[in-house]
């Protein structure tokens, strides 16, 4: 087979994009029909460098469905598989998407980038919710060749490249835009690529400068690692021949059959090293929408509060946020509890800063709750982490002594740690009725989010949280108004409520504009999830 990159010119000066498009366009005429498979760089719609949404908008009204027009008839001139990368329109906004067209000329299919980078959502307001939501690897199959795909930003993520081998793929199709790495950068990541995946790594870019050493790369690199054409920074179109059924089997051990890299990897591979990922990750708390139901101490109408079945159902449901307390031990161990009394939840008496880590596991915090909660031990903040990181916001009340006292810096450090330690840190935040923690937090850890509680100055929430540069408070119900809320917004605050178990009162919450409700009782106060947007 036959395949073709192509690699056109591309500049920073928007005033160039008609003379850019149309020398993209010739070079779709070059192709002819001894080339199989073509392949055109990321956002052929976007010639040169769109500084703005607008200008970014305008050229793809000009230039897309000419650009698509062209794709599938080169495609059937040709008679090949062509892939083409350009803007695309959906129910939920546009999307920066790789084509398939068959011989036919005719769609085949279509991959939508995964990893956005932050100026494709900040500043050209790409649709990216999908991204946030599992899904396999988008594998198109044409003539029983299998296609995955990567755009640009993409090949970044080499966690990502596992998912892509145990697909079988052939070729990996991959439209870029680079404009800052090396050649040399480029080349090893697009053969560590190949070489992890098994396939055909067929990568597309833009010419920078004929005699830069940067963006270009357009290459086709085989499973082996070897480079079969690189285009360096040269404009025009560049050919090589392949097998796309040709992979390359190693020495997987003493005495073991050969396999494919992926495969050797595979047996050996011990996702409990990783950062927290898969299925069950949710957005990280500055981008999880609003609003939202947190679960107080967790789903404590079913189990006992603070405990991991608590936790645990929360989750399970669909808890947005969950929160819990957190009291540190004479031995410096970091505790799940709501009061400082043992007396109400647990078989223990007086307070939980009195005992050692040790001395509070002879308790049962399960029996005064049931008798089927029999043998429930004390939670440390690990064991919470250890289940939930990464699958569920957390609303970390931090608890002292009394609201004035100064809160132990150890403690706190450990505390961070202990979320650094399982990645945890875009999911949390701290809530504290206590100035004094707080700003010791922000010294501390001042991107981890901070959330002002009433402690002993309810009315204060909003003045408070603009003097410690909060940017959450937490109302306390019946002590709170709609001035408070409106002001808390205006200053850019989001506002939490403690709390509501009845769905009529948590409507009147959302109509005021309260962003989270903490509840007792999750799956009755979730179910008006469905009509607070309308409110």
């Amino acid at each position: 087979m036959k395949v073709c990159v192509a690699q056109p010119e591309y500049s920073t000066d928007y005033s160039r994009s008609d003379e850019l498009f149309e020398k993209q366009l010739a070079l779709f005429e070059q192709c002819d029909s001894s080339m199989d498979l073509i392949v055109f760089p990321e956002s052929c719609d976007i010639p040169c460098l769109a500084k703005t949404k607008e200008a970014a908008e305008k050229s793809v009204k000009k230039y897309n469905q000419r650009l698509l027009e062209i794709a599938s008839a080169t495609a059937k001139r040709c008679n090949a598989l062509l892939f083409v990368n350009a803007r695309s329109e959906t129910e939920t906004g546009s999307r920066n998407t790789t084509y398939a067209f068959n011989r036919n000329g005719e769609i085949a299919g279509k991959y939508y980038k995964q990893h956005l980078t932050p100026g494709e959502v900040s500043v050209m307001k790409l649709d990216g919710d999908y991204s946030f939501e599992f899904s396999e690897p988008t594998v198109i199959e044409i003539e029983g060749i299998r296609f995955g795909f990567l755009i640009c930003y993409d090949a970044y993520f080499y966690e990502a490249f596992p998912n892509l081998a145990r697909q079988n793929l052939d070729v990996i199709i991959a439209c870029s835009h680079q404009r800052s790495d090396t050649h040399e950068a480029l080349k090893i990541m697009s053969q560590f690529l190949a070489y992890n995946t098994n396939t055909y790594v067929i990568r597309s870019s833009v010419s920078m400068d004929v005699n830069s050493n940067i963006g270009g790369a357009s290459m086709v690199v085989a499973p082996t690692g070897e480079v079969l054409c690189h285009m360096e920074s040269h404009i025009g179109l560049s050919t090589a021949e392949i097998d796309v059924h040709k992979k390359y089997y190693k020495p997987a051990g003493f005495g073991n059959p050969d396999a494919a890299h992926y495969e050797y990897i595979e047996k050996g591979r011990r996702p409990w090293k990783y950062r927290p990922s898969g299925s069950a990750i949710v957005r990280p708390d500055d981008i999880m929408p609003y609003p939202r139901f947190c679960a107080h101490r967790g789903f404590n109408t079913i189990a006992p509060e603070n405990s991991m079945p608590a936790f645990g159902a929360a989750v399970a449901m669909g808890a947005e946020e969950i929160e819990f307390d957190l009291w540190v031990t004479k031995d410096g161990e970091i505790v799940s509890c709501h009061d400082k009394k043992l007396d109400r939840v647990s078989t223990g008496t007086g307070n939980i800063y009195d005992y050692t880590y040790e001395e509070l596991l002879s308790f049962d915090f399960g029996i005064k709750y049931g008798k089927k909660f029999k043998g429930l031990k004390i939670l440390k903040f690990e064991d919470i982490l250890k289940k939930l990181s990464c699958h569920t916001i957390m609303n970390i009340h931090i608890k002292t002594v009394d609201n004035q006292c100064e809160y132990d810096p150890d403690a706190l450090r450990k505390i961070i740690a202990l979320i650094d330690k399982y990645d945890c840190r875009k999911y949390v935040y701290f809530t504290s009725g206590n100035d004094n923690l707080l700003r010791l937090a922000r010294r501390m850890a001042p991107d981890i989010c901070r959330c002002v509680g009433a402690g002993d100055a309810p009315r204060e929430l909003v003045d408070r949280a603009i003097r410690y540069d909060c940017k959450k408070i937490q109302l306390f119900k019946g002590k709170f108004d709609q001035e408070m809320i409106d002001r808390a917004h205006e200053n850019g605050i989001i506002c939490n409520v403690f709390w509501s178990d009845d769905e009529d009162e948590a409507r009147e919450y959302l109509a005021m504009g309260i962003d989270t409700i903490l509840t007792n009782d999750y799956n009755l106060i979730s179910r008006i999830a469905e009509n607070a947007t309308v409110l």
